[in-house]
């Protein structure tokens, strides 16, 4: 498929890797940036440990657009996202009164003080700027250089979600959707995912901005079950449509016209 507005999603946190919390951030970010016609190249899980994190948004601002990371934002001596851009950046790290503004209205609401392990959240690479947090303290960062843009979200999911649709989302949205995405499902009851491989194989010839993938949903009724998911990127909405609509209508009639009444095939969508 044809990609030129990559996205990179990048998740910290030794919690992920040694299994302690499913890392639910990760396939949320990547649906809504699908949807806002971003093509996810990347995800990558990374534990707390500042050579790592430098290194991949190293790798990450070079070779993507949109670069997006949860995780390690907060007070705790393993939170070191905020410093580790700062160093894959090469940018100095500077208390951003902004972002100080917010954590004490946040902390003088609540009655706690704003101690330095606090303060800590303020704490941003030069010329970034703070997201505000309504669910949470520790506010986004947002940070452009080179064209590329790099968001830093909190690894809590209802931070980092509202964090997303209230600044982060209505941002990509201003800068313009860079392709449409668009999918279709098709159930086929009936007939073995093995079988079904050479008629997807020239499917994925129909077009190269077009992609098929089938899934198999096990045995129904003693009959094997496979969803096959076809969808299409264009920097056309129209073009994006026609490529789906082409590409579904060649399976359905190349399934039926080789395996006949013992395909049952219905669209989920």
């Amino acid at each position: 498929m044809d990609c030129k507005a990559k996205a990179y999603i990048l998740s910290i946190g030794n919690e992920l890797l040694i299994g302690k919390v499913t890392n639910t951030n990760a396939s949320w970010l990547a649906q809504r940036l699908t949807l806002l016609g971003y093509c996810v190249e990347r995800i990558i899980v990374l534990p707390d440990n500042m050579d790592d994190i430098v290194e991949e948004f190293h790798r990450a601002v070079s070779r993507a657009n949109l670069v997006i990371s949860t995780g390690g934002l907060g007070p705790t001596p393993d939170d070191i996202t905020n410093i580790a851009l700062a160093k894959a950046l090469n940018r100095e790290l500077e208390t951003n009164p902004e972002a100080l503004e917010m954590l004490k209205e946040k902390y003088a609401k609540r009655g706690y003080p704003l101690t330095p392990e606090r303060e800590k959240m303020a704490k941003l690479p030069k010329g970034a700027r703070p997201l505000p947090n309504p669910v949470g303290t520790a506010p986004g960062i947002m940070v452009e250089t080179d064209s590329r843009l790099i968001i830093v979200l909190p690894g809590v999911p209802a931070e980092m979600e509202a964090i997303f649709k209230d600044h982060v989302e209505p941002i990509l949205k201003s800068r313009g959707r860079p392709y449409f995405y668009r999918e279709k499902m098709i159930r086929v009851k009936g007939v073995p995912e093995a079988d079904l491989t050479p008629i997807l194989r020239r499917a994925l010839k129909i077009d190269e901005k077009a992609y098929v993938k089938s899934h198999p949903r096990g045995l129904e009724d003693g009959v094997p079950v496979v969803e096959i998911h076809v969808y299409a990127s264009s920097s056309s909405e129209e073009e994006a449509s026609n490529i789906v609509d082409k590409v579904e209508k060649f399976l359905i009639e190349e399934i039926r016209k080789t395996f006949g009444q013992s395909a049952s095939i219905s669209p989920l969508n």
